[in-house]
């Protein structure tokens, strides 16, 4: 048995980049674990959606647990920092960005110690965090990519793998889409995922998806039944999160894996 630790900024992360890889780690006998950085405190909700006197962070940190249990997820933890918002770059920064214990602003060095502890408490074959730009570039990833990489090597952890998304497909994607549409003067966003030829691991976690979806919808707060991730028709829904893509630190690119775990 080998023991995977996915490192995520908000609850709901973790099933739309990894659901699939974990849930799969998990029916072939692995542990599984599961750390935020955050509980998502500054998330979206919709009006009346919450009890009254309820705290959005109390109801994501709830989701959190059942989506990690419709995933067969071992262990779940907090590092114990705030949602730094949803802004992005230098000038649409604001004070939420800044507030007082936002993971944004943390210490890298001390958020990596408190993710390193847990990697030595599993003693952690592989860890998962995000690419250099998490993503698409939301700050609370961005620190995720910076913190669990030096965690690892704090940890001494061998294998690490950077979550992210196939560049190539989602723009081929999104093209289609838009001519479909007939949406005019069709603007791809800049920085989303890392281009194929710089991955190295594609996971088909097809047999995985019905798994992956119901952990969506375990975090009824941040994903509604009508939102882009569950309205979509099945096969959409396979080709756009069927497979789940990696960078590993330290391999050559070009795609040569199709499993996280081969050899553990």
């Amino acid at each position: 048995m080998a023991t995977i630790v996915s490192f995520h900024a908000h609850p709901d992360d973790e099933c739309i980049v990894t659901g699939g890889v974990l849930r799969k780690a998990a029916d072939e006998g692995h542990r599984t674990v599961l750390v935020s950085a955050t509980h998502g405190e500054r998330g979206e909700v919709p009006e009346n959606f919450l009890a009254e006197g309820e705290q959005l962070s109390s109801r994501r940190i709830a989701e959190a647990r059942a989506a990690a249990e419709v995933l067969g997820v071992s262990r779940v933890e907090f590092l114990g920092y705030e949602d730094s918002g949803m802004v992005m770059g230098e000038a649409m920064q604001d004070e939420s960005n800044f507030a007082p214990n936002a993971f944004w602003t943390a210490s890298v060095e001390e958020a990596a110690e408190r993710l390193a502890t847990i990697l030595r408490e599993e003693q952690a074959d592989v860890l998962t965090c995000y690419d250099e730009h998490g993503g698409y570039g939301h700050p609370d990833h961005i620190q995720v990519h910076r913190v669990g990489m030096l965690a690892a090597k704090l940890a001494g952890t061998p294998r690490v793998y950077q979550a992210t998304q196939n560049r190539d497909q989602v723009l081929k994607a999104m093209r289609e889409y838009a001519e479909r549409a007939g949406a005019e003067n069709f603007e791809p966003p800049a920085e989303i995922g890392m281009p194929e030829a710089e991955l190295t691991t594609a996971v088909d976690v097809r047999d995985y998806a019905g798994a992956k979806r119901a952990a969506m919808r375990a975090h009824a707060s941040q994903i509604a039944e009508d939102s882009f991730f569950l309205a979509m028709p099945e096969q959409d829904f396979l080709r756009a999160f069927g497979t789940e893509w990696f960078i590993r630190v330290g391999m050559p690119a070009g795609i040569t894996e199709s499993d996280l775990l081969t050899g553990l």
